[in-house]
């Protein structure tokens, strides 16, 4: 029993952690994508939010379907999925060029936030599915503490590695290749983050 419990208290570090770095990572698409979108891109306010809906959208229609797959398809295995997606996305986003305007933007991110979608409903049925009955609710409680950390996280580090991917100190007097430039940065960490997370999960599946 002792044993089956050190197994629980790791998954659920294990899982907390992943959670905080998907959040970290999608909280860079909240930071960066405005300065890119209108900095390198060359778009207004309204083209700008309406650009950056996208993503809430697909995480909002993704929701349900992320569900169902990880019931039907195993936690463990649709958190994996969700982690290659976003990953996935991120190196898109990074190596997109910009002449591709903005459905080279808004395509990897679809991707990205549909992989996050996959990854939450995927992540949360697991650890729940994990925690005993009368500690669901902190455990419930834990992962959305880890979540915030990882969007505090991503507001600051995030935006940090933007600014010095694009070698600028005021970042809305940059040119649009320097704006480029910490969009490849920003989300090459990203991807990094997201690889890091497939295989801390990997591993306590093993």
């Amino acid at each position: 029993p002792s044993r089956n419990a050190d197994s629980r208290s790791n998954a659920g570090w294990i899982s907390g952690a992943a959670n905080a770095l998907v959040s970290t990572v999608m909280m860079a698409t909240l930071v960066v994508g405005p300065f890119y979108l209108a900095g390198a891109l060359g778009l207004d306010a309204g083209g700008t939010g309406l650009a950056m809906s996208a993503g809430p959208v697909a995480a909002a229609l993704a929701g349900m379907p992320a569900g169902r797959l990880a019931d039907r398809h195993g936690a463990g295995r649709m958190a994996l999925l969700g982690l290659a997606a976003m990953a996935a996305g991120c190196a898109l986003l990074a190596l997109a060029p910009a002449a591709l305007g903005v459905a080279g933007y808004i395509a990897p991110l679809l991707v990205l936030t549909a992989g996050y979608a996959l990854f939450q409903a995927a992540n949360g049925a697991a650890v729940m599915a994990a925690a005993p009955a009368g500690h669901r609710g902190v455990v419930s409680g834990l992962l959305t503490l880890s979540r915030n950390l990882g969007l505090v996280t991503g507001a600051s580090a995030m935006g940090a590695v933007f600014a010095w991917g694009a070698g600028a100190q005021d970042l809305l007097a940059a040119p649009p290749q320097a704006l480029a430039a910490g969009m490849r940065a920003t989300f090459l960490a990203g991807a990094g983050l997201s690889v890091a997370a497939l295989l801390a999960v990997a591993w306590r599946r093993a």
